[in-house]
């Protein structure tokens, strides 16, 4: 247990000291300030001149909004025609077939989302130029939108233009994303991770079978995936196969890349807000919310199992069914929690085989959806948080409540529930019509709590824009790809929209000093009300699906 405490403190605590420079940088390419001189202005005009005058105009929330659906319409219809033609387009050395329409649009919505939910095998269904012009490309420009989004809502609330979107979603993949994935790309292919442009290759065994193994580009898929929140996998077994995660340390850099940028983006949004100990408070927040997390799926998977009744307590590991077995018990609820605070779909270990509680944890990390989140996006989401709580706060104390000098009224409040709801219905609906038809009972590998859970759990994926699955489930239907990929797309944005409206509602107003009775959002009590903002919401939202689920599960596990 001390080896699992330790490795979990050092990988989590490197990481966030790590994510303080990282924050200072992006905030230098993402903000560098209009008319200066640097290297960053220089960039910025660069990126002006390659993309002409629509980058040069500054945009209202409105037009950045509009830009940005533009923008991510133009990326759904490129990838579903490169998926649709993959048969007759280049770099397709095995032969790769058209897949079904359903799984089409259900890839393009996911990918276009920074979703990557994966209702295929990677190597069994695409080929090479898929897997790269659609689905890699996607996963910097989805990402890049997420940066952009949470730049432009941070300039917005420091009372400045909100800036261009076309601009934005530039500096956010050439300057943040790539030269971040180029380097953890070389490190991994240093650790062993394939990067190759030929076909699968043909091996022998020791016991004389032949085996045909595949290959291809695998390191700079898995950097993007893991830096840009994207998660899926080159490889039908994800992040548990040994060509896309190789050795402890490649596990190490690999979860340590998950939650990295959006470490990085609570510090970005501090510096181009001008609060940083406001973006400490919030870290610390996010923070212990995910040690917990981390905390109670360690605690719940290393529960005695009966297949190890008969030996003695310290030789129970634990359950180790469906894990890594090379990363021991703590890797597979560990990067369960790490790839579901973040909005990051990739898998260390099949979460269909967690305990129940352990595979709780998960859930809680994306109904909550604000630790750390996606990257940009998972700060945007505790701002909605943060205008609940503070509207709570002021009503409680007689005052009309302000966040950053910005007076919140009844406006911004219904946006912020709006969106917060909107995340509830998604799942809560699309879970309850799935579990009380065909389209999700035939899909079942399992009845009882653990089959609603396999449901539950990937309605809540598709609507956290995570990806990652419980399995257990055939989801590759009309049905299942069609409902996701609509859920991807409404909860993909409504979440992005809705926060830029409060930010240009908020504009529209007199901005006015802090003065002794302003609620300060840099002190204990604000994180306090905070917490306890995040965790009432997401209580009364989820609870009741959490007890016909995986909390069911665990009292007939235990009675038995």
């Amino acid at each position: 247990m001390l080896q699992a405490i330790t490795f979990v403190v050092l990988l989590i605590g490197g990481t966030a000291l790590i994510s303080w420079p990282l924050g200072r940088y992006m905030a230098w390419a993402m903000d560098p300030g209009e008319g200066g001189r640097g290297a960053a202005n220089a960039l910025t005009r660069l990126f002006q001149s390659i993309c002409g005058p629509v980058t040069h105009a500054s945009q209202d929330w409105k037009r950045y909004m509009v830009s940005l659906l533009i923008f991510n319409v133009v990326m759904f219809v490129l990838c579903f025609s490169i998926l649709a033609l993959q048969q007759y387009l280049p770099l397709n050395p095995d032969g790769k077939k058209v897949i079904e329409g359903s799984l089409i649009f259900n890839t393009s919505a996911s990918f276009t989302t920074n979703t990557n939910l994966q209702h295929y095998s990677g190597e069994v269904s695409l080929s090479y130029l898929s897997q790269l012009a659609a689905l890699m490309w996607l996963q910097f420009v989805s990402a890049a939108t997420g940066i952009a989004a949470l730049a432009a809502l941070a300039r917005g609330l420091g009372g400045r233009p909100l800036g261009n979107f076309f601009l934005d979603v530039q500096r956010a993949s050439f300057l943040v994303l790539l030269p971040i994935a180029l380097m953890v790309a070389a490190l991994l292919v240093i650790g062993g991770l394939p990067m190759t442009f030929q076909g699968s290759v043909v091996a022998t065994t020791l016991e004389g079978v032949q085996q045909t193994i595949a290959r291809g580009p695998v390191a700079a898929f898995v950097a993007i995936k893991q830096l840009g929140t994207n998660g899926g996998g080159f490889f039908g077994p994800n992040s548990t196969h040994p060509l896309e995660n190789a050795s402890f340390w490649t596990n190490a850099l690999e979860m340590s890349a998950i939650i990295i940028i959006p470490m990085a983006s609570v510090w970005m949004f501090g510096r181009i807000v001008g609060r940083i100990r406001h973006a400490a408070v919030v870290f610390a927040v996010m923070m212990a919310l995910l040690l917990v997390k981390t905390a109670g799926a360690v605690y719940f998977e290393a529960a005695p199992t009966e297949a190890f009744a008969g030996l003695p307590i310290e030789q129970n590991v634990g359950n180790l069914e469906g894990k890594e077995m090379r990363f021991g018990p703590t890797g597979g609820p560990l990067w369960s929690v790490l790839t579901t605070s973040t909005s990051n779909g990739s898998v260390g270990a099949m979460h269909d085989s967690l305990n129940p509680l352990t595979g709780l944890m998960p859930m809680i990390g994306m109904w909550l959806n604000a630790t750390f989140g996606g990257v940009g996006v998972g700060m945007i989401n505790m701002f909605l948080y943060i205008i609940v709580g503070v509207f709570i706060a002021g009503m409680m104390i007689g005052r009309t409540p302000e966040y950053l000098g910005w007076r919140i009224e009844a406006r911004e409040v219904k946006y912020a529930m709006l969106a917060l709801l909107a995340h509830g219905f998604f799942i809560l609906v699309g879970t309850a019509v799935f579990a009380a038809t065909p389209w999700g009972r035939d899909t079942l590998n399992n009845i009882g709590p653990h089959g609603f859970s396999e449901i539950l759990y990937e309605f809540t994926s598709a609507s956290a824009n995570n990806g990652s699955g419980f399995e257990g489930l055939g989801d590759n239907t009309a049905p299942w790809n069609i409902a996701t990929g609509l859920v991807m797309l409404f909860a993909r944005f409504i979440p992005i929209i809705l926060p830029l409206a409060i930010v240009g509602s908020l504009s529209a107003k007199r901005r006015s000093a802090e003065s002794g009775g302003t609620l300060s959002v840099e002190d204990g009590t604000f994180a306090g009300m905070l917490v306890a903002t995040i965790l009432v919401v997401g209580a009364l939202t989820f609870f009741p699906a959490a007890t016909l689920g995986p909390i069911a599960e665990h009292f007939v596990y235990i009675n038995q």
